[in-house]
């Protein structure tokens, strides 16, 4: 039996008293990891949008002159191809205002439209056929409604919560101003990572190497170059599926004759990106647009989807997804199912890499162990084999 020695006693009492401060002061800590991540949003923001950017940027570079030897390419190499990466992502986005905000405003300008009508439309409809009860058809012939009036009494109505209005207004300005603020900081943070990454590597190398014992080290680098390699995976993936799911989408809608088809396919594909339910995201936005044109355009459509995103959230993102990560469909559909209900979108944005980046260093672990018997049993000495023969 191995002897118990105060070391391991202390390192025991110091883990037990960590978790009793942790339950008991569990309210508070949960307000300091908070706060803390708000002060850090930035720092986080600038490290994921630098992470997106390096993927692009590293391809960027492998086609910049690789083999060039003049001094001006070597030194513009980095900043040419972060611009570049930087201009490209732009470019997607304003693609995708350009097709969605015009229709959207246009479609909110033709309901505000037709509300009234619809309005008295709906009055007189509803005081023609209720001949099955008088009293409620005379009330309502009683009531001679003017929706000109009603339209002024609700705006006068309205303006007496101008102050909650201005007040809710500057809340909201002041809220989408820091919004900005820890954006662009992010984005400045971003580009100081991406211009020197390669130093700032060597020394958080040079870091955990001088703190962490060799083979502890080994295993640290082992698990970061997994994970680097699973989110990188999973991102190119989802961005893949992503693609197609608004390909898909915008060609169905063009077959079936349906408005908004470039629009629709393009929301479609950029709610996508988040895993799994995020098509239906875009779904009721498309369905919303529709809608205002021909109510029954919008029930097919949200047939035509429904279908669509069951083929590819059971058949198209687990091999996509799945395959660029190397985790099997099952544990992409669990992870995402998981860390949804855990941590709401994030949790199904990260729960596929994280997943991911488990399974590979757990399926390693099991490999290395397995394997290593196997080895020493095949090693048999070569005496008893002679003798054998």
């Amino acid at each position: 039996m191995e002897k118990i020695t105060s070391k391991k006693l202390w390192k025991a009492g110091l883990i037990l008293g960590a978790i009793y401060l942790c339950i008991t002061y569990l309210h508070e800590i949960g307000a300091f990891i908070g706060t803390l991540l708000g002060v850090l949003s930035p720092l986080i923001t600038g490290c994921i949008t630098a992470f997106v950017l390096n993927l692009l940027m590293k391809r960027l570079e492998s086609w910049y002159f690789p083999h060039s030897q003049n001094q001006f390419v070597i030194k513009s190499r980095r900043p040419v191809c972060i611009f570049l990466s930087m201009l490209t992502w732009a470019l997607i986005l304003a693609l995708i205002c350009t097709l969605v905000i015009p229709e959207l405003v246009s479609s909110f300008a033709l309901i505000g439209k037709e509300i009234p009508p619809t309005l008295e439309w709906l009055y007189h409809f509803v005081s023609d056929n209720l001949d099955g009860i008088p009293s409620l058809q005379q009330l309502l012939l009683n009531l001679n409604l003017n929706w000109s009036v009603l339209v002024q009494k609700l705006i006068s109505y309205i303006s007496l919560g101008v102050g909650d209005v201005i007040n809710t207004a500057l809340a909201v300005i002041t809220g989408v101003f820091g919004l900005l603020t820890n954006l662009l900081i992010g984005i400045i943070f971003a580009l100081y990572l991406l211009l020197d990454k390669e130093r700032l590597l060597r020394q958080f190398s040079r870091l955990f190497e001088a703190h962490l014992k060799p083979k502890k080290y080994q295993q640290f680098l082992r698990l970061m170059r997994t994970a680097n390699e699973s989110f990188s995976s999973f991102i190119v993936g989802q961005f893949t599926e992503a693609i197609i799911l608004g390909l898909l989408c915008t060609a169905g809608m063009f077959l079936l004759r349906l408005p908004y088809a470039a629009m629709t396919g393009a929301v479609v594909g950029a709610t996508a990106l988040i895993p799994i339910v995020g098509a239906y995201i875009g779904a009721g936005i498309g369905a919303f647009m529709i809608l205002t044109v021909d109510p029954m355009k919008a029930l097919f459509f949200l047939i035509f989807l429904v279908i669509l995103q069951q083929i590819e959230g059971n058949f198209i993102y687990p091999k996509v997804v799945g395959t660029s990560v190397g985790l099997p469909g099952i544990w992409v559909l669990a992870a995402v199912i998981v860390g949804g209900g855990l941590f709401g979108i994030l949790g199904m944005v990260l729960g596929v890499p994280l997943a991911a980046t488990i399974y590979k260093v757990l399926k390693n672990r099991v490999s290395r162990k397995l394997d290593r018997p196997a080895k020493q049993e095949g090693a048999a000495p070569p005496e008893n084999s002679a003798g054998e023969s």
